[in-house]
């Protein structure tokens, strides 16, 4: 799998207020946090940290990288971060990259937070389980999800990931990296409810919540053994990214900056993509 696979834009998210830097204190807090945290990519698939000092000059940061990524893919991907942040959103007090196999974000310690489980993203395949392939689709679903909830609190290394397959249906689930285990678990579930609330019977959707993401595929002939937990990036982005800019922004404007935790999932070959997502 190559570089690129990870480091699509899925979207970004820029606060509309600009930091008002006249002494460069800001820019040269960010800057330093921006290279800790690239340098820490190449060791860790998450971490968090400060850079300033004060009441009114800390700005805090941190990165995630998809849970089934090498320290590499995680650098390389994170690496791509900073260039595509100053960009896209150049200089402003709160921010978020995320790319197909990592985000990163920042933001003033204090800026304004939103719940863990606040939907702040969604995708929902257009082709809904209908007919004799959609047979027993919400039962398989639920053993799905099931499975992925209790995956993200088990899963080896502490990660609080899980991919893997169940009656048809693959399912990704991944919790931002500090969260408590039941949380992640609790996290993970708020998303499976508001997959079925946002996306009905949907063969394929990705939620992403504000500290958790989950995304699910179903496929009537079988999941493939080929299937990878890999991205694709591309997936739904070409019809979807104006309104992910949109979200983002919205939530920037109506509530501050807000967490919105990555992941995305490889179909198991284009041709299925495409059918799912056109």
């Amino acid at each position: 799998m190559s570089d690129a696979d990870n480091t699509h834009l899925v979207y970004k998210g820029c606060s509309d207020q600009k930091l008002h830097d006249p002494s460069g204190v800001f820019s040269q807090n960010l800057k330093s946090l921006l290279v800790s945290l690239v340098s820490q990519s190449s060791q860790k698939p998450f971490f968090t940290t400060n850079s300033g000092t004060g009441q009114n000059n800390v700005i805090m940061g941190l990165y995630q990288c998809r849970g089934d990524l090498s320290n590499t893919a995680c650098y390389n991907c994170v690496s791509k971060v900073p260039y595509i942040l100053d960009n896209l959103c150049g200089k402003v007090v709160a921010a978020r990259i995320q790319l197909s196999g990592c985000y990163l974000r920042y933001e003033i310690v204090g800026y304004k937070q939103v719940p863990e489980t606040q939907l702040l993203y969604k995708v929902c395949s257009s082709k809904q389980a209908n007919g004799d392939d959609g047979d027993g689709f919400e039962e398989k679903r639920e053993s799905a999800f099931g499975l992925v909830e209790n995956g993200v609190k088990s899963s080896n290394g502490g990660k609080l990931f899980y991919s893997g397959s169940c009656q048809s249906l693959y399912v990704l689930g991944q919790c931002e990296g500090d969260l408590a285990i039941d949380d992640c678990g609790d996290c993970v579930k708020s998303a499976e409810e508001q997959a079925k609330a946002e996306c009905g019977e949907s063969f394929a959707a990705q939620i992403y919540l504000n500290k958790c993401f989950l995304t699910y595929s179903f496929y009537p002939k079988g999941v493939s053994s080929t299937m990878s937990s890999s991205t694709t990036g591309s997936l739904g982005q070409e019809n979807n990214t104006q309104k992910t800019a949109a979200i983002a922004v919205g939530i920037f404007a109506a509530i501050g900056f807000s967490l919105a935790f990555l992941l995305c999932v490889k179909s198991m070959m284009k041709k299925r993509d495409d059918e799912y997502w056109k």
